[in-house]
């Protein structure tokens, strides 16, 4: 199975029209039009019945304790964890791409509705659930596609993995909300192939994405 997209390169720079922030010379980021990015996918295993899609980021501090503080960096040896981006299950067998902006189009404080999406699909919940949780302005349940915020004094590049699976499923039976962790035990057993690409981003002036 392979894996594309027209938004970016494999391995190269995400453009800001897919982030959840960009780069502003005054506040240092400043919110963004967050469009899902297209993708496309072709030679799919034999006997898919469905696919699902996550996104993760695996540059994620472990601590915020420098997290977009004034005169600090997010140091390059701190421990990185996941963030979740986009969970999105139950894609039809039939269908071979996403359009860009189709499933997000903006940043909707509080979070985008869910898990129903268009095509009866689900979206899962992602990390900004979590990121949010103590923010009266933003708090609220993160559905679908929210794209890449890294700390904007972080001293290292984010890469942002889009992996693709075929499942022998129509449906995933997933128990529990439709986070991560639940996803990925449900397709344990399901999984008939995959395929990924990679995307790279900075908020960060001093670091190349």
């Amino acid at each position: 199975m392979q894996l594309t997209s027209n938004s970016f390169n494999d391995g190269a720079a995400i453009p800001g029209e897919f982030a959840f922030a960009v780069e502003d010379a005054k506040n240092h980021v400043v919110l963004s039009s967050n469009r899902n990015p297209h993708l496309a996918w072709t030679d799919v295993s034999a006997g898919t019945e469905s696919f699902a899609l996550i996104v993760h980021d695996p540059d994620v501090p472990s601590k915020g304790d420098d997290v977009n503080q004034q005169g600090r960096e997010v140091p390059a040896t701190l421990p990185r964890v996941n963030f979740y981006h986009w969970l999105l299950i139950d894609i039809p067998k039939d269908v071979t791409e996403i359009a860009a902006g189709s499933q997000s189009d903006g940043v909707t404080p509080h979070g985008k509705r869910g898990p129903a999406a268009s095509g009866d699909m689900r979206h899962g919940i992602n990390s900004y659930t979590q990121w949010f949780a103590s923010d009266p302005k933003m708090e609220g349940d993160y559905y679908g596609y929210d794209g890449p915020c890294p700390p904007w004094n972080d001293s290292i590049v984010h890469h942002y993995h889009f992996t693709l699976y075929a499942l022998d499923v129509e449906s995933l039976n997933v128990e529990g909300e439709l986070t991560a962790q639940n996803i990925e035990a449900a397709m344990k057993g399901h999984v008939l192939g995959q395929a990924s690409i990679v995307g790279t981003y900075s908020l960060n002036p001093k670091v190349k994405a």
